[in-house]
């Protein structure tokens, strides 16, 4: 029953924040907030403001450790915290009336730390730690991630490793080509969920770069 609860859930997910095939809005939730500072096409330079996460870390193989960090993120938006809130993917959803709703922004990240994968989910930003709900499982955990400058390339298709291999190739040559220097590991950011057609995904590999490159 849980299963089938969680799989109902996570496809009206899927089916709210799918972009249009007409340019629309590509999602209905609140999305991590910066400044574009240089724009070549697919590439972008972005200055990101602080932000917070619920994160957790996965061990295992590339294209199956997110489906594994979006189930235990989902889970704590869901219910799973010391509160029992409610954190809806998108609004205005409402699951439960008697809960809070809250809009979870995007996107998922996915980053490698060693033989780990780092898989966050982004935090409103009218919430902060001591307003946020504590998680129940122990490897959901809420962190504070400072402003940052980033390089990202946006592209649609797959979660396959070889697709991302492929951007995150291409996004480094655009560095080498625009003199900024990577400063930490490239970040694989999903904007949908594991249950949007391929083709209507918004994907971004995005790396962290040096503010003051010498």
């Amino acid at each position: 029953m849980k299963q089938t609860i969680f799989i109902m859930k996570a496809a009206l997910f899927s089916f709210l924040v799918l972009p249009t095939l007409f340019g629309s809005q590509a999602s209905a939730s609140e999305e991590a907030e910066y400044a574009v500072l240089k724009k070549a096409g697919d590439y972008e330079l972005r200055q990101y403001k602080p932000n917070i996460v619920a994160e957790t870390w996965v061990e295992g193989d590339f294209e199956k450790v997110g489906n594994e960090g979006f189930r235990r993120l989902f889970a704590y938006i869901d219910g799973q915290n010391r509160k029992k809130q409610s954190i809806p993917m998108t609004a205005p959803v409402s699951l439960e009336a008697e809960r809070e709703k809250i809009p979870m922004t995007a996107p998922v990240n996915l980053e490698k730390t060693g033989g780990k994968y780092r898989i966050t989910f982004l935090m409103p930003s009218r919430y902060t730690l001591e307003t946020l709900p504590e998680p129940l499982d122990s490897r959901v955990e809420l962190k504070e991630v400072p402003g940052r400058l980033m390089a990202a390339i946006r592209y649609s298709g797959t979660w396959k490793k070889s697709l991302y291999d492929e951007k995150q190739a291409a996004l480094l040559e655009w560095l080498l080509e625009n003199s900024l220097r990577p400063v930490g590991e490239p970040i694989f950011a999903r904007y949908n969920s594991p249950f949007a057609l391929w083709f209507l995904r918004r994907n971004e590999v995005l790396i962290p770069v040096d503010k003051n490159p010498s």
